[in-house]
């Protein structure tokens, strides 16, 4: 449920784009005289302080979206029924997705890039040698760089001097190629098993005995009880060989590091029922001189009288290891390991978080660099009171200064000589990944510059622009109080009547351990620019604001979320921001299963989308992957609330109405979900629609069918609570119990 993104990817348009789609299976059919393929529409088809009043906090300077059109007099028309240039055919098309990014020993940088316009292939690319060439493919067009381990992978790709080791899609295997020549071909490293079954992640080169040190998931006994190891995959030319176990024994492992030397290797490990961030152990190990792991010590996260989740460990040049963890503070900080004494230092301390929830392999929000005069810093990024902040620490003087960027929101970096590539966006800079280049002190920076955007375009459409709006808000809970982004509508051309309130789409975010950030999303632009305010909220239990508010969320989930959301929701119509009568709820994954059971168990909201949310929390239970398995029971707890809490259970409860999409591939939260929350919505009379895509995952990764989602959730609210006409045409579905 997680997100990627998901990330990764799930804050963003990604939250739509979470998987690679398969075109194994496909059909097609007319609707209203237009072809959609690997689609299917289940309808009958025809033609920390208590806010006393609004305190909104801007990400950036409203003369950032001036033009010319402001000063002319605008066209009054009611909201929602503005016309925009973001149509969803450019949120579609600028829904590249970032793998992650590396630099070789030439200072070359690579990223891996998802493109909806190749079914959401992911492409290793290196950037252009010079200004005004094109960036260059690596990866043959019959591959992909994308892993499926855990399910939301990451970590796919490791460089080397001139050599990348990946893991191919289709296969699963890990393959290495020459990055020197954009001709080169793949050779495979580990066996052929006849399918994917065994997934490889967040790999590191071993110089001292040749091979590959990588996480490796084996799923060929079990899809719902793999089993996890660290392995070692030689890289000589001799045949193929089963890889070397070398760590083993628990649930889940992640981030095996060698020192320089090649003489330790220290590692994160896991066991049911935590998640990574609830209790991990950091381990050292020594390595013998015929590669084997031995005489193993516990850095962190064995002491009972702690509780915390060390990630992250990185060595120095110098053989110093590095790690973060979040003990006693509740936020994860930056940790040093004295080796002699086996004891942990705190190298500074800050009410923020340096990193983020292991969802996905390969997160790298730290990097060990040096100045022109030699001396060891750290360059870090870290979240605080709703935003990301870039800095360089010394670690010796417990010093942290920041540095001035455009940015704010950060999620991963590389490094290379004084320079930092960062992946960043702001609330008018989509996901993107900038050069920074330090002075000799590696104290400021002397110049920024963005190499990758995933969407290059956007900026001709900053007139358009709704600023997010950082915004406290009370609880149900007395003293406790919850945050969110607010997107009031925006458009040069048009306005509404005083007299009118605008309606309102609140977004629950994925996880539901996860956070959603206020920066670019064309996503929620398409809403802004059309004349609706949007919401995008952090309910008890997101990241990024520490362990005690992470908690919130334990044996809670359906209820503190689905209040915080409710909040939100009132807040703004208290204060004068939006239309109550047209309140609307959307969300995936995780935040669908909050939509439906604040539609189910509340009366605020007046319409619903989910999209692969959940709708049988036992069902999700029994039949969810592993790394999610023991998940749910920390999030709901008991039998009778496993019950009580599932929006399936209660359908004499909805009195609004509901649309549903889904992948038919997802393994998170499978098909039988939506079909059997659409099924008795339908029996029930109330108006609902269904919408399944063939080849899709946890998430839609095809241009047509985010477009398709965009455009029907739209066309939903405005025909059932809306009191407006789309500007756009967009061909209708049927709606059960309605049309």
């Amino acid at each position: 449920m997680g997100l990627t993104y998901a990330s990764q990817w799930f804050s963003q348009l990604s939250s739509l784009t979470l998987t690679r789609l398969s075109s194994s299976s496909s059909h097609s059919f007319s609707l209203f005289n237009r072809n959609y393929t690997q689609r299917k529409v289940i309808t009958n088809f025809s033609p920390k302080r208590q806010l006393q009043r609004p305190t909104f906090k801007t990400m950036a300077s409203s003369t950032q979206v001036a033009d010319a059109t402001a000063k002319q007099d605008k066209i009054t028309a009611p909201y929602g029924s503005w016309k925009s240039p973001i149509t969803a055919d450019v949120v579609s098309g600028a829904s590249k997705r970032l793998g992650g990014i590396a630099v070789d020993d030439h200072g070359h940088l690579f990223w891996v890039e998802s493109r909806p316009s190749e079914s959401g292939r992911a492409v290793l690319v290196r950037e252009a040698d010079k200004p005004g060439e094109e960036p260059t493919d690596i990866t043959p067009k019959e591959f992909a760089v994308r892993t499926t381990a855990q399910e939301y992978g990451g970590g796919a790709f490791t460089i080397s001097a001139d050599t990348v080791i990946y893991s191919n899609y289709k296969d699963q295997r890990l393959y290495k190629q020459s990055i020197k020549s954009k001709d080169s071909s793949p050779v495979p490293l580990t066996p052929d098993y006849g399918g994917p079954v065994v997934s490889y992640a967040d790999g590191v080169f071993d110089l001292r005995f040749n091979r590959f040190v990588t996480v490796m998931e084996d799923r060929r006994v079990s899809s719902t009880n793999s089993t996890t190891t660290i392995v070692a995959v030689g890289l000589s030319d001799k045949s193929i060989q089963e890889p070397k176990v070398l760590v083993s024994g628990n649930d889940f492992y992640a981030f095996p590091r060698i020192d320089p030397k090649g003489e330790r290797i220290a590692w994160i490990e896991w066991g049911h029922p935590n998640m990574p961030w609830d209790k991990t152990e950091l381990w050292v190990g020594y390595i013998s001189e015929n590669g084997d792991v031995h005489n193993r010590i516990c850095v962190a996260g064995c002491d009972p009288t702690l509780v915390e989740s060390p990630t992250e460990p990185k060595w120095s040049s110098k053989g110093e290891l590095f790690f973060i963890t979040d003990r006693k503070s509740g936020f994860w900080n930056l940790y040093k390991w004295i080796e002699s004494v086996n004891e942990v230092q705190a190298i500074y301390s800050l009410d923020a978080e340096f990193s983020t929830p292991l969802w996905i392999f390969g997160i790298n929000s730290y990097e060990l660099i040096q100045n022109n005069e030699g001396k060891n810093l750290i360059a870090c990024s870290y979240r605080q009171n709703g935003r990301s902040f870039l800095g360089i620490l010394d670690d010796v003087q417990s010093s942290l200064s920041l540095l001035d960027i455009p940015f704010t929101d950060i999620n991963h970096m590389t490094s290379w000589n004084r320079c930092l590539y960062v992946e960043g966006a702001s609330a008018i800079h989509p996901s993107s990944v900038a050069k920074v280049n330090l002075d000799d002190y590696g104290s400021k920076v002397v110049d920024f510059k963005i190499i990758w955007s995933s969407s290059p375009d956007s900026l001709k459409y900053k007139s358009y622009f709704s600023l997010p709006e950082l915004i406290e808000f009370p609880t149900e809970v007395p003293g406790q109080n919850a945050y969110a982004y607010f997107y009031p509508p925006s458009n040069p051309i048009y306005q509404a009547s005083q007299e009118e309130k605008p309606p309102l789409l609140l977004k629950s975010h994925g996880g539901p351990t996860s956070e959603t950030r206020g920066i670019l999303n064309l996503s929620i632009q398409y809403w802004t620019s059309r004349g609706w305010a949007f919401v995008d909220v952090n309910y008890g239990g997101s990241t990024g604001y520490g362990r005690e508010y992470r908690e919130r969320l334990l044996n809670k989930w359906g209820i503190v979320d689905v209040n915080d959301c409710c909040s939100c929701g009132k807040f703004l119509v208290d204060n004068g921001k939006v239309d109550s009568e047209r309140l609307c709820i959307t969300g995936g994954s995780a935040g669908g299963y909050t939509t439906l059971a604040a539609l189910a168990f509340k009366e605020t909201f007046k319409a619903g989308a989910s999209l692969y949310g959940v709708a049988d929390l036992s069902m999700l239970r029994a039949e969810t992957h592993k790394f999610e398995s023991h998940y749910i029971d920390n999030l709901v707890g008991t039998e009778e609330d496993y019950f009580e809490r599932s929006p399936i259970n209660f359908v004499d409860r909805f009195s609004c109405p509901i649309i549903l999409f889904q992948g038919l591939e997802d393994k998170v939260v499978p098909p039988d979900q939506a079909r059997k929350i659409y099924l008795a919505l339908k029996k029930k009379g109330l108006p609902v629609a269904l919408v399944e895509y063939e080849g899709e995952q946890h998430g839609f990764r095809k241009a047509e069918n985010i477009k398709f989602t965009l455009e029907q959730q739209m066309l939903f609210f405005a025909r059932l609570v809306g009191r407006f006409t789309v500007a756009d045409e967009i061909d209708p579905i049927r709606i059960d119990n309605l049309d």
